[in-house]
């Protein structure tokens, strides 16, 4: 694992009509098209909103919608397997 990628550390998520973005710790932002993420884009806007920064930035955790995204995936691209 590169270390751009095991050093991806959250520390805001947002999101808009169509997309994720997250802030990570050393200043890089990112951004997601909600369509990789079936629950996230089928969710309201409040249970977007109803997450967790887990394990100290790695993790992002949706307990009401069942969605867990390891942030070190999402720089290399990987995404649920029923995404578009």
């Amino acid at each position: 694992m590169s270390s751009l990628t095991d050093k991806a550390l959250a520390q805001k998520v947002w999101f808009d009509e169509y997309n994720m973005w997250i802030l990570l710790t050393d200043g890089r932002q990112l951004s997601v098209p909600l369509l990789y993420f079936p629950r996230l884009k089928n969710a309201s806007p409040e249970e977007r909103e109803k997450f967790i920064i887990s394990g100290g930035g790695y993790g992002l955790h949706w307990d009401d919608l069942d969605e867990d995204i390891h942030v070190g995936n999402l720089l290399y691209g990987r995404y649920h397997k029923e995404a578009v």
